[in-house]
C-alpha cells in the first residue's frame, strides 16, 4: 500500500462513523496531510450538517499549514449549494494545492463538476485511489444515483433444516426465536445502516413490530410495510407515529401524523412501483425483514442486491419455510454457532 493508499484508507474509516447518520448523503471521510503527518481530519457526521471537508480543515490547529498541506477525500467534493456550501470552493478560498479523491460522485449536481472547480483553480487533483473500496462503502448512494431505485438488501434468520418459523394463527401465540444476542445486535445493525425497513401484512400482524434500533446506536430506519386490505390493527407499533412510516394498499386513506399510505394498484408490476415509489422519495435503501411471502417475491423477480441469511443449529418438526436464493455466499461469519452467511446479486440493474 503506498502512501497514498494508506491515506485514502484513513478517509474510509473515518466516513464509516457517519453510518446511519448521514443518509441520504454518502458517508465521507477527509484527511489534511503535511510532510507524510495527518494535520487534519474529519467526516461528515449527519444529514444536513458541515461535510468532511470543512470538518478536516476545522481540525487543523495551525491554519497556516492548510495551504501546504494535500487534502485526501474518499468522494469528489461537492460543486453546489444544498444544505452546506459547496465543499470545491472552500478548497479553493483555503488555498490548498493538491487533492487526491477516492471517486467521483454520481450525483448530477456534481459529478466531474468538483473536480472542474479544483483544476480551474490550479489545484493538482487525483482521483481513482482506492476506487473499487470507495465505491462499495457507499453502495447504496451509487446505486440510487446511477440505476434510480433503492439499494435492496434481504434478511431473514432460519433453523438449520431451513424454517424461518413456527406455524401460527395470531399475535398471540409468540414467533419462533431464532437468533442469538450476537446475531440480534448485528440485524439492529443492518436497520442502523439503511434508510428503510420493509415488511409484509403477515409479518405485521402476527409480529406487531416495532421495527427500531434498539440494541445498537443509529437513527431508525423509515417503516415501510404492505396492507393491500387495510388490515393492520390501528393500536399496534407500525401505525403510533413515533417513526416516518409508509404504508402500501389498495385503499384510500388520508395520511395521519408520521404515517403516509400509498394507493397502489396489486397487479403484476406492483414490485416496480413500490420501488419507484421509495425511490421518488429519496430513500436510497431498504432493509426486506420478511417474511417468507415477500421475501420470496423479491427472489422470484430477481429483485435484490444482497442478502444476510442467518443459519441456527436449531432443528425443528415443521413451521415455514424459509426462503431459497438458490446461489452460494461470498462470505460465511461464525457467532456463537450460527452461521451468518452474505450473498451479493451482481445481475440486477432492476425489477424484471
Amino acid at each position: 500500500m503506498n502512501y497514498e493508499q494508506k491515506y485514502m484508507q484513513r478517509c474510509l474509516e473515518l466516513a464509516q462513523f457517519g453510518g446511519g447518520y448521514v443518509a441520504p448523503n454518502p458517508m465521507v471521510g477527509a484527511v489534511l496531510v503535511l510532510d507524510d503527518q495527518i494535520i487534519g481530519e474529519g467526516y461528515h457526521q449527519r444529514y444536513g450538517e458541515p461535510h468532511a471537508e470543512p470538518n478536516a480543515i476545522a481540525d487543523v490547529k495551525h491554519p497556516e499549514l492548510i495551504a501546504k498541506s494535500t487534502l485526501y477525500v474518499n468522494l469528489e467534493p461537492c460543486s453546489h449549494y444544498g444544505k452546506t456550501p459547496p465543499c470545491a470552493i472552500l478548497i479553493v478560498k483555503h488555498g490548498i494545492k493538491k487533492v487526491v479523491i477516492g471517486t467521483l460522485d454520481p450525483n448530477p449536481k456534481v459529478a466531474g463538476k468538483g473536480v472542474e472547480i479544483l483544476r480551474a483553480a490550479g489545484i493538482d487533483v487525483v482521483v481513482g485511489v482506492l476506487e473499487a473500496e470507495c465505491r462499495s462503502l457507499n453502495k447504496r448512494f451509487f446505486i440510487f444515483q446511477e440505476q434510480k431505485r433503492p439499494y435492496i438488501l434481504l434478511k431473514w434468520a432460519q433453523t438449520q433444516n431451513g424454517f424461518i418459523d413456527i406455524n401460527r394463527e395470531s399475535v398471540n401465540e409468540p414467533p419462533l426465536v431464532i437468533s442469538n444476542p450476537i446475531t440480534r445486535q448485528l440485524t439492529h445493525q443492518m436497520r442502523s445502516e439503511n434508510q428503510a425497513i420493509l415488511v409484509g401484512t403477515n409479518t405485521v400482524l402476527l409480529d406487531n413490530p416495532s421495527l427500531t434500533v434498539r440494541n445498537w446506536s443509529g437513527k431508525s430506519p423509515i417503516r415501510i410495510a404492505i396492507d393491500r386490505e387495510g388490515k393492520i390493527p390501528a393500536h399496534y407499533h407500525l401505525l403510533d407515529g413515533s417513526i416516518p412510516t409508509l404504508i402500501f394498499t389498495e385503499q384510500v386513506k388520508d395520511k395521519q401524523a408520521s404515517i403516509e399510505y400509498i394507493q397502489i394498484k396489486f397487479d403484476e408490476n406492483c414490485l416496480q412501483t413500490i420501488l419507484q415509489e421509495i425511490y421518488e422519495r429519496h430513500i436510497h435503501s431498504v432493509l426486506v425483514e420478511g417474511g417468507a411471502k415477500l421475501l420470496n417475491y423479491f427472489i422470484q423477480n430477481d429483485c435484490w442486491d444482497e442478502a444476510n441469511i442467518e443459519v441456527s443449529p436449531m432443528l425443528i418438526e415443521s413451521g415455514i419455510f424459509a426462503p431459497i436464493l438458490g446461489c452460494l455466499p461470498i462470505t460465511t461469519k461464525i457467532f456463537n454457532e450460527h452461521n451468518w452467511l452474505f450473498y451479493q446479486n451482481k445481475n440486477y440493474n432492476f425489477c424484471k
